[in-house]
């Protein structure tokens, strides 16, 4: 898969719902892994651990990658979530646009859980990528019992389209269902967003 030079600049900074919306720095770094390697944060994650250096390359190369729009989530002055928005080439036929398509997730630190963080950063990343970013349509999955996100994904909109029934493995649950939620374009631009 190969992608253009970087045709669209940061749709970052944002402030919204309380929340900053940013470019990672080094500074971020350790808060970051305290949280993304957290138990309880990796019970509905594929990837359960992500090794300290490989987490600050990939956090710190952001800023150049023309697909990888993803943000640190900072309120008042302390990062509490971060946001992965990744823009990809839309499944077709040969001569199908390329980066065309999102893919977005996100992780709050347990310690802020519950209020409204992860529900202000789908629909920040959401609003980037249609507003910002302007792609045609924007994807998510969840583990479907991981019952927080589903309910993230759909405050911020986005339509359930698909349940892989026991697609995905789990260390303690064994095989278990996942689920798909969409947005295009043209919906953002007609709902709540």
């Amino acid at each position: 898969m190969s992608f253009p030079e970087v045709t669209h600049p940061s749709p970052w900074p944002v402030r919204a719902d309380g929340l900053l919306f940013r470019d990672a720095v080094e500074a971020d770094v350790q808060t970051l892994q305290s949280f993304r390697n957290d138990p309880g944060i990796n019970r509905f994650m594929v990837r359960t651990h992500v090794d300290p250096d490989d987490l600050r390359r990939e956090w710190l190369a952001v800023p150049e990658s023309p697909t990888d729009f993803s943000c640190v989530v900072e309120r008042d002055g302390e990062v509490v979530a971060m946001g992965f928005l990744d823009v990809v080439d839309g499944p077709g036929q040969p001569g199908c646009p390329s980066g065309t398509d999102g893919l977005i997730g996100y992780i709050v630190d347990p310690r802020v859980a519950g209020q409204g963080i992860g529900s202000a950063t789908a629909l920040a990343l959401l609003r980037a990528a249609f507003d910002g970013l302007g792609l045609r349509r924007v994807t998510a999955a969840a583990y479907a019992d991981n019952t927080a996100s589903v309910a993230v994904l759909e405050q911020a909109g986005m339509r359930r389209e698909r349940l892989s029934v026991k697609a995905l493995w789990h260390h303690e649950l064994g095989w278990i269902d996942e689920v798909g939620y969409a947005l295009l374009a043209d919906e953002w631009r007609h709902g709540p967003g």
